[in-house]
């Protein structure tokens, strides 16, 4: 017996997006492939990688790009028939042949040429997948059409004036494949006159996503994985007076529920302190995904505020990373007004972070105001989850920053805790600003520990450019640290085997 195709999609880029029938078949497949370029790397595996857990992969390496044009179709046509006789070895031998797609496999998918040669000689499943224009207008939090409005969905190759053409008659839009088109897109859009109305997404659903006008963003920096979002006319026009009507019909009316400065007086305000976890948006609690939804308003520090979801409901206040005291107030002083505050923190926000700073300034100014805190994962958890459980005894938690303390203090509390052998996760351990600590940290763990102790160095966890390794103390190369880096000290008890580290539940006294 010959064995199935299945072109499954797997989403934009989270992978708690792929459906669950997705996720079965790539686990129950004999043989997963997925296209690449000639880098080696795939988005797609990328995305799927948690269920890869033994499969026979076939990497289907694009022999081409878009800037070669010399024969480009005969070559990539080649191509093509090259890798659907790869594939066609194994279902021939009666492998289930899985070929990831990102978002969906029949929307602008390479699966789609897959499938035209092999479908009519085996038994193929397609298997829709979330596409990156729906993710687009969900993390803008727009709708993309309603009632009987038109979407049209362009590819950003077109001719200028082509897609100027198209723009005008159309009531919605999505334009696909934007990168090196960028330029042509947006002088298309400003000729049809819906410049103003359009946003730009990059990297929907993924840790990176980035949301912007799209009249605003730098045609230098967009890559091909972005989409530009034209939304319905129709939802902006009629959503306050949606609002309206629902006000009316409870007998209030919109002018009694607003204040002199706009807010809400009808609205019982609070502050919730919010924990982002480490970046990966999946990792946020079901409890934190309601109190970002309820918000009036977002505060906190500009890289954190971006990663929330765009909501034309609420307003963001992004600020310095250095004020978190005047943050503080002004979450306080917004739900003194009525207003429901969102104040968000990467990681969980009673660790470094801004719960202490709101409770702080609560307690002595704004006693009448009601303060929620919701935690998140850690950065230690994250990174320690990465490499295995090194956080498996006693640990401690301490900033290398003296920023809000002397670093004599530092000095004091790291070799208490050295000397105590506990495992410890250092925070912010530099900066621009701050250079040195990491060696004068080295000097006094040596003091305590083997020069052979395992060191964790966990970087942009969850971020577009993580990386976790693992060195002895003595080989830690301070100048390779910053400030998107967290290091994790090994104990005595810690141990470093092949690839994973751990520290034992059962402590054993050294002998």
């Amino acid at each position: 017996m010959t064995g199935r195709l299945f072109g499954v999609g797997v989403g934009p880029g989270d992978p708690s997006l792929m459906t669950v029938k997705a996720v079965d078949l790539i686990r129950g497949a004999d043989v997963v492939a997925y296209h690449c370029a000639r880098h080696g790397r795939s988005n797609a595996r990328r995305i799927a990688a948690e269920y890869l857990v033994g499969q026979i992969e076939e990497a289907l390496t694009y022999p081409v790009t878009t800037e070669d044009t010399d024969d480009y179709q005969g070559r990539i046509d080649a191509f093509y028939t090259d890798a659907a006789t790869r594939l066609a070895a194994h279902l021939d031998a009666g492998r289930d042949v899985v070929v990831l797609a990102e978002g969906d496999p029949f929307f602008y998918g390479s699966y789609m040429h897959l499938h035209k040669r092999l479908a009519h000689r085996y038994e193929a499943t397609v298997v829709p997948g979330v596409t990156s224009v729906a993710a687009a207008a969900a993390a803008l939090g727009t709708p993309l059409v309603e009632r009987d409005e038109v979407l049209t969905v362009l590819p950003g190759t077109l001719p200028p004036d082509e897609l100027a053409r198209r723009l005008a008659d159309t009531d919605a839009a999505a334009v696909m494949k934007l990168g090196r088109t960028f330029t042509g897109v947006r002088t298309a859009l400003r000729r049809a006159g819906r410049a103003e109305e359009a946003h730009y997404v990059e990297r929907a659903s993924q840790p990176e996503e980035r949301r912007a006008r799209l009249e605003d963003v730098d045609e230098a920096s967009v890559p091909y994985f972005s989409v530009g979002i034209v939304p319905s006319r129709v939802h902006v026009a009629t959503t306050e007076q949606a609002r309206a009507d629902g006000l009316a019909a409870s007998g209030v009316s919109s002018a009694a529920m607003l204040t002199s400065d706009g807010t809400n007086a009808a609205t019982t305000g609070r502050v919730t302190v919010v924990g982002l976890g480490p970046g990966r948006r999946d990792r946020l609690t079901p409890e934190a995904f309601t109190a970002l939804a309820e918000a009036d308003d977002v505060v906190g520090y500009t890289t954190y505020v971006a990663r929330v979801p765009v909501n034309p409901r609420q307003r963001v206040h992004g600020s310095d990373n250095k004020v978190e005291a005047e943050r503080a107030a002004f979450a306080l002083d917004l739900a003194r007004s009525g207003r429901r505050v969102a104040v968000v923190s990467s990681g969980d926000p009673g660790v470094f972070a801004m719960a202490s700073a709101v409770v702080e300034v609560a307690a002595e100014d704004y006693p009448d105001v009601e303060v929620r805190v919701l935690p998140g994962v850690t950065a230690a958890h994250a990174v320690a989850a990465r490499i295995g459980a090194p956080l498996g005894h006693d640990y401690a938690t301490i900033s290398l920053s003296d920023r809000l303390k002397s670093w004599e203090v530092v000095e004091r509390r790291l070799a208490a805790v050295a000397d105590a052998d506990m495992v410890i996760a250092l925070y912010n351990p530099a900066s621009r600003s701050r250079t040195w600590q990491v060696e004068a940290a080295k000097e006094i763990l040596l003091k305590y520990r083997d020069e052979t102790t395992p060191v964790i160095i966990g970087r942009d966890v969850d971020g577009p450019e993580e990386s976790v390794r693992v060195v002895e103390l003595a080989a830690l190369e301070p100048t390779e640290i910053d400030m998107r880096t967290l290091l994790i000290i090994g104990s005595s008890q810690t141990r470093w085997v092949a690839d994973r580290v751990f520290s034992p539940r059962r402590w054993t006294p050294a002998t």
